[in-house]
């Protein structure tokens, strides 16, 4: 593993090594790159483009994106599902609606990031301009992920979830938070169906996160205090059996985790009427409610932290 690391490390040092020195840029490449415009779609020379190698800044030169990160979107674009660690940098879009992506090296504009549309794992999609770009070819060492075991999966439920996703998001070990529906009687429902209040479903999130970090005894006590735990069906205005408050666990561990945590609180007083339910199949929200807040730039309604431990 080391030496794999060591390796992607040396090549990527050896193609940022001229990061500085700017290259001349034709109209077309200045008009995207420095002017922030966008090449037609399906024109660019990347789009359909399949070799192993590096993806690198046309304006610097420095290592962007891997080829094996690079899929079909059906954009026009060529996307992209990770970046290399610290090349890329987001930052609001003039329109304030979208996030752009410029090289960290040198700001040259790339394109625009977009996440929750499902396309691979990482549920992230780097819409690049070829012209933004140049192409290394290059056998690249493999990058070794480590698989997702029960330990690093955490479902709750605790009113809409935009405010438990928005806050869960915020601390350090979180990998990713998933907005989405649990519990119900049906298969693949849609927000709408959940709205009627007679499939059962909750609204929840799926948290993936890092044991080595945060571990889940420290996700549950800030689930118990970023809601109301002793409001049935409902939380704050939002009113509904799929507002309730339920801890969906993967292991005997995590419920008795949860279990511990509402005794702790009935005896401090608190009458709890939170849920601790097996899981079941969860099934990802629509795109347009993941990360919800983060892309209106605003902050969670019914969703306020009470310190409770």
């Amino acid at each position: 593993m080391k030496k794999v690391l060591f390796t992607l490390i040396a090549i990527l040092t050896f193609y940022s090594m001229d990061a500085q020195n700017f290259k001349p840029l034709t109209a077309e490449e200045k008009r995207v790159i420095i002017d922030k415009g966008t090449e037609a779609p399906f024109s660019g020379k990347y789009y359909l483009f399949n070799k192993e190698g590096i993806y690198t800044c046309k304006q610097c030169g420095a290592a962007l994106f891997r080829s094996d990160s690079k899929f079909d979107a059906g954009c026009g674009w060529p996307s992209f599902d990770d970046a290399i660690p610290g090349a890329v940098k987001r930052v609001p879009d003039a329109d304030g609606k979208r996030v752009e992506i410029v090289c960290a090296n040198c700001g040259a504009h790339l394109g625009h990031v977009f996440v929750g549309e499902g396309f691979t794992p990482k549920n992230t999609r780097h819409c690049v301009n070829s012209v933004s770009l140049e192409f290394k070819p290059l056998k690249l060492p493999k990058i070794v992920s480590v698989p997702v075991n029960e330990d690093s999966i955490a479902i709750f439920a605790g009113g809409c979830f935009w405010g438990v996703e928005y806050l869960m998001e915020q601390q350090k070990g979180v990998i990713s938070v998933e907005s989405g529906y649990i519990g119900g009687r049906t298969k693949n429902p849609t927000y709408e169906e959940v709205c009627t209040k007679t499939t059962g479903f909750a609204e929840a999130v799926r948290i993936k996160y890092n044991p080595k970090i945060i571990d889940y005894e420290t996700l549950a006590k800030l689930f118990f205090e970023i809601h109301d735990p002793t409001q049935l069906n409902r939380q704050g205005p939002d009113v509904g059996d799929q507002y309730r408050s339920e801890v969906f666990y993967t292991s005997d561990k995590q419920k008795e985790i949860a279990l511990k945590l509402i005794k702790i609180l009935k005896d401090k007083g608190l009458n709890v009427v939170t849920k601790v339910t097996k899981a079941t199949e969860f099934y990802k929200a629509e795109a347009y409610h993941q990360d919800y807040y983060k892309r209106k730039g605003t902050q969670p309604y019914c969703h306020i932290r009470t310190k409770r431990f």
